[in-house]
């Protein structure tokens, strides 16, 4: 028997996942360490800077508070814009699908948390948002073998609610506009609450349906 060709004996070159566009738009594959993934990591790195800062105020309401907010707030505002570049340049990954929520659940947790510790907010409301946001996490990470679950619209609206939330939690606004804006504070953070608890239901109620149409047996 001759020998096979070199071509056909040699095992497929593996593709480095790191290969691919980074910035530019295209159809071509996008690497993982494209631009909008790497905004998704510094936000991610952010988070404990934010946390650090907001207990070094300790409740005091000073510099150091804005400077918290700020960062927070700046935190936030990169998630749009990663979205954005990966959506405009089709720069979407799997990897980014799964950091992006993994990078929004520590800010945001990392804050309600806080906010907590310095009791400005209620420990059932901190419980009940990040028992809904990390069960809905390990859940997406459950099936993940089977396919990448992407963020719903409902879910983006209620990250959005919640962080607009917090921020008027973390902003003293009350040192300069007087306690009436707390009515304000507690509103938007009632409306976080029914939100996040409807878009968790709603989830799971979704992955259920999917469930019952993919094994009509089960």
């Amino acid at each position: 028997m001759g020998e096979k060709p070199v071509s056909e004996s040699m095992p497929p070159k593996r593709v480095s996942s790191l290969r691919g566009r980074v910035v530019s738009a295209g159809d071509t594959p996008a690497s993982n360490a494209n631009i909008a993934n790497i905004i998704t990591v510094i936000r991610i790195f952010l988070a404990p800077l934010f946390v650090w800062l907001l207990l070094l105020d300790d409740g005091e309401m000073g510099l150091i508070r804005y400077l918290a907010a700020g960062l927070f707030i700046f935190a936030i505002v990169t998630d749009s814009v990663d979205g954005h570049l990966a959506r405009d340049r089709n720069l979407i990954t799997n990897v980014g699908i799964i950091l992006d929520p993994i990078a929004d659940k520590l800010l945001i947790g990392g804050a309600l948390v806080t906010l907590s510790i310095l009791d400005e907010l209620p420990w059932w409301v901190t419980v009940l948002i990040l028992v809904r946001e990390f069960g809905i996490t390990a859940f997406r990470f459950a099936v993940l073998s089977k396919r990448v679950i992407p963020a719903s619209r409902g879910g983006k609206l209620k990250t959005v609610v919640q962080a607009v939330a917090i921020s008027l939690f973390l902003v003293p606004l009350f040192t300069v506009v007087g306690s009436s804006v707390v009515w304000l504070n507690w509103s938007v953070m009632a409306v976080a609450v029914v939100l996040t608890v409807f878009t968790g239901l709603d989830y799971l109620w979704q992955a259920w349906r999917h469930n019952r149409k993919t094994n009509p047996g089960a």
